[in-house]
């Protein structure tokens, strides 16, 4: 066992994969610009094992392609070197079990809410209404009830935010990719979307990996937090926030989230640390502040096995 910064405790711990739902072995790539005829190396060995269930953030210097290995995740880009295995099985290519929330909202204008959530289950071939009503169902899930007439532009980008993770919680993927989704949202809207994904997460409990530039996002959100380094991209440290849920508000003023937002600062400002558990206090449920009608306690819809 070690000590961080301060109070900020640090100690090493095997993870089991025996439960691993998400395996990246040795991913590389490399950009080829014709210009200068050489290849670039924007990621170098990144090796990572996601557990089912589990809630990973990504941290690291701006440019060092954070975006470029969760498209590999996804099957948009194929590595130059290495492979990616969900369920054992070779990531080829795009596929269902895995679902992408990009940093902008990306609703088709001319689509209603409740027609933009159908919209991937019309891609699976569901019959027309059975795809409406479970994008209801959706829209009520998240909070969005009673707004499934409504275009995009009618919506504030907190709710349009909502909407899209709707969408991509429809289709019944394994594994949430989410891209920075909330860059574009203010300060308050920011905190209130962080909460608010902590309660669908903790009712669905889908994998998710969540690419982030903000550190107290990162730790607020997530099981473990990898921190990556400067461009070519490698796993620099892999830290697990050894935190109860569910979380709220308060635990960002605590002293050892102060200390553990100080030890991935110096992390991507210096490139040491120490790898290991970050544990703290007990937190308990607080305050579910709103932008839009609260979500409650529902429970997601249920998924025909022929989505």
């Amino acid at each position: 066992m070690a000590t961080g910064r301060g109070q900020c405790l640090v100690k090493t711990r095997q993870r089991e994969t025996m439960d691993a739902a998400l395996v990246l072995k040795g991913i590389s790539k490399w950009f080829y610009q014709p210009r200068l005829n050489r290849s670039t190396p924007v990621l170098a060995t990144i090796d990572l094992t996601v557990r089912a269930r589990e809630f990973i953030s990504i941290v690291g210097p701006s440019g060092c392609d954070k975006t470029t290995l969760l498209h590999i995740v996804a099957g948009l880009l194929q590595p130059s070197g290495g492979q990616v295995l969900l369920n054992g099985k070779p990531v080829a290519g795009p596929g269902r079990d895995r679902a992408v929330v990009f940093q902008n909202a990306a609703l088709l204008p001319w689509r209603t809410l409740v027609r933009n959530i159908s919209y991937g289950l019309e891609c699976l071939k569901v019959e027309h209404r059975e795809a409406l009503s479970r994008a209801e169902s959706w829209l009520d899930f998240v909070g969005l009830n009673g707004f499934g007439l409504h275009y995009p532009h009618e919506l504030s980008g907190g709710m349009q935010q909502r909407a899209n993770l709707a969408r991509e919680l429809a289709v019944d993927p394994e594994v949430l990719l989410m891209d920075e989704p909330f860059a574009s949202l203010d300060a308050q809207t920011r905190e209130v979307m962080q909460g608010e994904l902590l309660s669908i997460w903790e009712r669905t409990r889908k994998t998710v990996v969540f690419v982030t530039h903000q550190i107290s996002e990162a730790i607020y959100l997530a099981d473990r937090v990898v921190v990556l380094s400067s461009r070519p991209a490698r796993v620099q440290q892999v830290i697990e926030v050894d935190l109860p849920r569910p979380r709220n508000d308060s635990i960002r003023e605590s002293t050892w989230f102060r200390e553990c937002e100080g030890l991935i600062r110096d992390l991507l400002r210096n490139g040491t640390g120490l790898s290991g558990v970050v544990s703290g206090r007990t937190a308990t449920c607080g305050s579910d502040r709103q932008v839009a009608p609260p979500m409650g306690n529902r429970r997601p819809p249920s998924t025909s096995d022929g989505a």
